[in-house]
């Protein structure tokens, strides 16, 4: 069965940023990734979209739905029949969305955890935070919006950090299965990012010295998107190398 596009609005989209040892990411990542790097570093974050309107692209604005979501992601490279491809790793997604856990990694690309989200914001704070209903994951980001881009070692300026992340618009996700991993690509005609600065990240994932020992890993940035139109495209599934039906991705 053919999967419909989604399309909606990004009402809001945070992205918190850290620059991570990459011996340390590689440890993190199933193959076929690798660590995409950036001046040295491997990048990596969190992403927390509000989504609206979301429905099979077609159907009427007023009959999508809107939620909070968050989705932890890893820049990755991986080999394909045509070359290295880019886009990001997804070892986690979390949804305030019923609808959303129930339907992904099951009938849509894109297994979800249900979340509580808190969210409060101005034109120039955000704020916000979620924990995974069952306690596993807890994040608290507040963030300012600036005129540049301040203390960014990943990043020259804000034009360097909007055209990295655009170009990641491959995202492949996590699934009960270590071997598959569920793929989306984002399309948007209106792409646009504003910098900001963190003044609070808390992470409980960037924060477990399990994963990541003391020093492997420093905030970096924080990007803001606001009302970008975006059709969601569902992807053949990636198969590490080797396994059956695999492939080298879209």
């Amino acid at each position: 069965m053919k999967l419909p596009r989604l399309a909606g609005t990004i009402q809001r989209r945070l992205l918190v940023n850290y620059r991570v040892d990459p011996e340390v990411i590689a440890r993190l990542l199933p193959a076929p990734f690798r660590p995409q790097l950036v001046n040295g570093f491997a990048v990596a974050g969190i992403c927390l979209i509000r989504l609206g309107s979301m429905r099979p692209a077609g159907l009427p604005a007023r009959l999508g739905l809107t939620s909070e979501n968050a989705a932890h992601r890893i820049a990755v490279e991986w080999d394909s029949s045509d070359g290295p491809r880019t886009g990001v790793y997804i070892p986690r997604r979390d949804s305030s969305s019923l609808v959303n856990v129930a339907v992904g990694g099951r009938i849509y690309p894109g297994a979800q955890h249900h979340a509580r989200f808190q969210v409060a914001e101005t034109e120039d704070d955000l704020h916000v935070a979620f924990t995974a209903r069952d306690g596993s994951v807890a994040v608290a980001l507040d963030v300012h919006v600036t005129a540049e881009l301040p203390g960014c070692q990943l990043f020259a300026d804000t034009a360097a950090a909007s055209a990295f992340f655009e170009q990641g618009s491959l995202g492949f996700s996590a699934t009960g299965d270590p071997s598959r991993f569920d793929g989306l690509a984002l399309h948007s005609t209106a792409w646009k990012v504003d910098p900001a600065v963190a003044v609070r990240a808390e992470s409980s994932f960037f924060a477990d010295r399990t994963l990541f020992p003391e020093g492997s890993v420093e905030l970096d940035c924080a990007l803001v998107m606001r009302k970008v139109p975006v059709v969601w495209q569902p992807l053949a599934p990636l198969r590490a190398p080797g396994r059956p039906g695999a492939h080298a991705g879209a």
